[in-house]
């Protein structure tokens, strides 16, 4: 069986974090799958999805390295090119990936007690993102 529900969330830019556990969990449980895999998906370019501990001092932790490793000040050809200068929001979105793969076991997504499911918004404006829940299995 295959059930799939989209998913919309606002956010802020420049590495805003989302926890999406709860609204992941949700549709699992009305999939009513199971034992299976549930795959989360952000639709667009400047955006990924990732597990963490949710937590401020973990979440500052996460922006601050992103920065380090693509800082929004770098020159890119992308913004040069473009002239949005959110070339550094796909490098962002292009290492850590659009998605992910989680076992479903019991009905429910199997993760750890301090791992939650995140959408983090590299671009450099607020923006509504899609992200697609498929879940797959018995």
């Amino acid at each position: 069986m295959v059930y799939g529900k989209e998913i919309t969330i606002s956010t802020e830019g420049f590495s805003d974090i989302c926890d999406v556990t709860t609204d992941v969990q949700d549709i699992v449980e009305k999939s009513g799958i199971r034992e299976g895999l549930v795959g989360v998906t952000v639709i667009g370019s400047t955006a990924s999805v990732t597990t963490i501990e949710f937590e401020p001092a973990l979440v500052a932790d996460m922006k601050e390295k992103l920065e380090e490793i693509a800082s929004r000040d770098q020159v890119s050809r992308h913004s040069q090119t473009w002239g949005d200068d959110n070339g550094f929001s796909h490098l962002r979105a292009s290492l850590m990936g659009p998605g992910l793969c989680l076992p479903v076991h019991g009905g429910r997504v199997l993760l750890g007690t301090w791992q939650q499911v995140v959408v983090i918004d590299h671009d450099n404006r607020p923006r509504q993102r899609r992200v697609f829940v498929q879940v797959i299995g018995e």
